[in-house]
């Protein structure tokens, strides 16, 4: 799909940015915020309902952490929940009827059919983990031996940390680019009814792929700054 592209240039270099995905993306960490302010506005050693509510969803990603990380897993939980909780929203913002609003260029949808929004997430990933692996391991996180053989599997490991984001990044926006595609071409089918399963379809890929997301974030940073990488 076409975006809204605004260029710019920074110290000499022209910068391109798709205004349609930076609205859409701070649309939904604003919302995620506001959430956040609202739901600990008034915490409580009896909770009420919303507070509740927030109180398994922390569960949720502790019992996961407590699982994949046993021991050494608290400490990452803000980065794995504000993962999880932005893709599952930015992922079902494309279920919202924001194309009705016309914008110069592009459309207002799903901020994660931005590859380039993906590979930044998952850049802030490969980036963490690997802070998480040197911090427990120290240099012998990049090389365990100094030998021929150390430096080979040194070298393999660093091709495979590379490969992970962009293993991230393609899965996420595939998924969500696809589905909205299909969603707009049985709009010009069938306006009324063809689209409904398919867009009831995308909800559930929608939490799908927030916890797929979210658990190969945890396995990597497990492997990282786990006792054996």
């Amino acid at each position: 799909m076409e975006h809204w592209i605004y260029t710019t240039t920074f110290l000499g270099h022209t910068i391109n940015l798709n205004l349609d995905t930076i609205f859409t993306m701070w649309f939904a960490m604003i919302c995620l915020v506001i959430f956040a302010l609202i739901a600990t506005r008034h915490l409580s050693i009896v909770p009420g309902k919303l507070q509740a509510f927030c109180e398994k969803i922390m569960e949720f990603f502790w019992g996961i952490m407590d699982t994949m990380m046993p021991g050494r897993n608290r400490q990452h939980v803000p980065l794995v929940a504000s993962l999880f909780l932005f893709i599952l929203f930015a992922n079902l913002m494309g279920q919202l009827p924001l194309r009705i609003i016309h914008i110069k260029q592009g459309e207002l949808a799903s901020p994660t059919n931005d590859i380039n929004l993906t590979a930044a997430m998952a850049v802030i990933v490969l980036i963490y983990y690997i802070a998480a692996g040197i911090m427990k391991k120290g240099p012998k996180f990049f090389l365990h031996e100094f030998s021929f053989i150390g430096i080979v599997m040194a070298l393999v490991e660093l091709l495979e940390m590379i490969t992970r984001p962009l293993s991230l990044a393609i899965r996420l926006f595939a998924n969500i680019f696809a589905g909205e595609i299909l969603v707009s071409i049985l709009l010009g089918a069938c306006a009324y009814f063809a689209p409904l399963p398919i867009m009831l379809f995308e909800i559930l890929v929608a939490f799908i792929q927030a916890t797929v997301f979210m658990m190969l974030t945890v396995a990597y940073i497990s492997s990282a700054a786990g006792e054996e990488h």
